[in-house]
């Protein structure tokens, strides 16, 4: 009997909770547990630790290449900073006085008329040449393939090679450019391409056309790949002609693609250095000068780093603009 109440009594111990002892006290199993909340602390530690370890190096580059001379050339644009101001990191405040000088200047809103000149006629060429050829590659002909992939080579050259070759291109009244026309009577003398002012500022549009063109025959080709035939098939046997078909069909069914590379071209175009320093450094007698052309003259010719900034921004300004209508058009589409 005495054995079987010791059985007993062990047992009833045993059936206690395992944080107390028997006399209901807690024990030590309970010493060494951890709180409910603490296995998780680092899981949701590390959701957050490495999308941060993977975001921190974009932002590092954002703020040293993008955001710092940002805003320094918006603090340099309201400040005296000629070569002087270089050595001591900056110059004396002048608020507008930048600005002032620089939209008085005859030479800025000569380079406005012709950012201007040059980004319409660049713009509207690709489009349309780019539109045409994209139209013929729809079809399909024998080297179709073959002319689909030749017309990226412009866009793998760099423009300052652009811009080197058809300075020689255009360069010499023996160039290849005049012997070419010569020889197709399309002129009688060879014409100074980058000498004088009106043919000057004709050249580098035809260059910077020449460079635009692939981006532009790519996209509409993509876009143009995207609409069904028997559209099309429909209109033949509704007895639409090419044209027809072009105007009713084919234009408005590629306008969301249109609207895209217009916009795009527009913010390419006003930017464009590359070619215009190259070929011609924005002469003969500022007959070439664009607003970025201009900005590079005045900063690191003129040594005038505050008027540059001032153009700078302005082109910024521009960018800006634009890049809020693209973006709006973007909007309404998605609509």
């Amino acid at each position: 009997m005495r054995n079987t109440a010791d059985h007993a009594a062990t047992v009833g111990t045993a059936a206690q909770p395992a944080g107390q002892s028997a006399v209901g006290e807690p024990g030590a199993a309970g010493h060494g547990e951890e709180p409910p909340g603490g296995t998780q602390r680092w899981p949701r530690a590390r959701r957050i630790l490495i999308p941060a370890l993977f975001i921190a190096p974009v932002l590092v580059y954002a703020v040293v290449f993008f955001a710092y001379p940002l805003v320094f050339g918006i603090i340099m644009s309201f400040q005296r900073f000629d070569f002087a101001a270089v050595i001591h990191g900056s110059g004396p405040f002048v608020g507008f006085a930048n600005y002032r000088v620089v939209l008085s200047n005859s030479v800025t809103l000569l380079a406005l008329r012709n950012t201007v000149v040059f980004t319409v006629a660049s713009v509207v060429c690709q489009v349309v040449i780019g539109l045409a050829i994209a139209l013929l590659l729809n079809r399909k002909f024998y080297l179709s393939g073959f002319l689909r992939r030749l017309v990226l080579v412009p866009w793998l050259i760099p423009l300052l090679a652009t811009g080197t070759i058809f300075s020689l291109l255009f360069g010499t009244s023996n160039a290849p450019i005049n012997d070419i026309l010569q020889h197709a009577h399309v002129i009688h003398s060879p014409v100074p391409w980058l000498i004088q002012g009106n043919t000057a500022l004709a050249a580098i549009i035809l260059v910077n056309i020449w460079a635009g063109l692939p981006f532009n025959i790519i996209v509409l080709y993509s876009g143009l790949q995207d609409i069904d035939p028997s559209l099309q098939e429909a209109a033949m046997v509704d007895g639409a002609n090419p044209w027809q078909k072009l105007r009713y069909v084919t234009i408005p069914l590629l306008r969301p693609v249109l609207l895209i590379v217009i916009m795009l071209g527009i913010i390419a175009t006003v930017k464009v250095f590359d070619i215009v320093w190259v070929m011609t450094a924005g002469g003969p007698n500022n007959a070439t000068q664009l607003l970025s052309s201009w900005a590079y003259t005045q900063a690191f010719t003129n040594f005038d780093f505050g008027q540059g900034a001032a153009i700078s921004n302005l082109l910024l300004v521009i960018s800006f603009a634009l890049a809020l209508i693209y973006l709006r058009s973007l909007r309404k589409q998605g609509r």
